[in-house]
């Protein structure tokens, strides 16, 4: 899919100043791809781990990679996570996902692009508020819109800028502060219940399309639940759900 950059439409008011979207589970059903470029990497370490997806879906409790790792040593393992070269593995992870990222086969979430590219047209402000790393939102970016992330979101606000990562609001308040934005003039869109109380944390409403491994989530609290995101395709539509948080 490529990014299709059309006329800006002047004179157009909008409830909404800027869309705020979460990466993984929201932009695209990505998750099988962290998980499968974790489990290729592990060998390279020496470790037998492998995380099949009912363990997946309950490890990504924990926001952020390497932060997951950790946890996976303590709470599943009972060992030392200082024992294992965490970032050492994240790096050759972050590089193993590019490359499966890069062969196509993980599209936008159907209403995705339509939605960015009504918002561009209308002058809406676009940003990012992700756990996960800039070369992760750069490799989707570019293997489904054929253009790097800069060039549609204004703002990256991604896990490895903030000290605390989602449910915090750490990774929103950067997004804010460099739309130069309020968060009652934001609208967040996320997949799970911890970007959910992320968002929410800042002081942004959040409309929320559950994604293959949050649809068990508990999203008390949205504006919206939608059971996909061309229920939300155009910024008439998102207007038409914005409740100024």
């Amino acid at each position: 899919m490529q990014y299709a950059q059309q006329p800006k439409q002047p004179g157009l008011s909008n409830l909404i100043k800027a869309l705020i979207f979460d990466v993984d589970g929201t932009l695209a059903e990505t998750e099988d791809a962290h998980r499968a470029a974790f489990n290729d990497t592990f060998p390279a370490f020496g470790l037998n781990w492998h995380w099949s997806r009912d363990l997946y879906r309950e490890l990504l409790k924990t926001t952020g990679g390497k932060e997951r790792m950790h946890a996976y040593a303590v709470h599943h393992l009972g060992i030392d996570p200082a024992d294992i070269p965490v970032i050492d593995i994240h790096k050759r992870k972050t590089v193993r996902y590019g490359e499966l990222i890069a062969e196509g086969t993980v599209p936008l979430r159907p209403g995705i692009a339509s939605l960015i590219n009504d918002a561009d047209a209308r002058g809406v402000r676009l940003a990012v508020a992700t756990t996960t790393n800039v070369p992760n939102v750069d490799a989707l970016i570019r293997a489904t819109m054929g253009v790097p992330a800069r060039d549609v979101f204004e703002v990256i606000a991604a896990g490895d800028m903030v000290k605390a990562k989602k449910p915090a609001p750490d990774v929103y308040a950067l997004a804010l502060h460099g739309l130069d934005l309020r968060g009652k003039d934001c609208l967040a869109l996320e997949d799970s219940r911890n970007g959910l109380l992320s968002a929410k944390a800042a002081g942004i409403s959040c409309v929320v399309c559950p994604s293959a491994y949050t649809d068990c989530d508990d999203f008390t609290g949205a504006v919206a639940v939608v059971q996909s995101f061309e229920n939300l395709d155009t910024i008439t539509k998102a207007n038409m759900l914005f409740v100024p948080a």
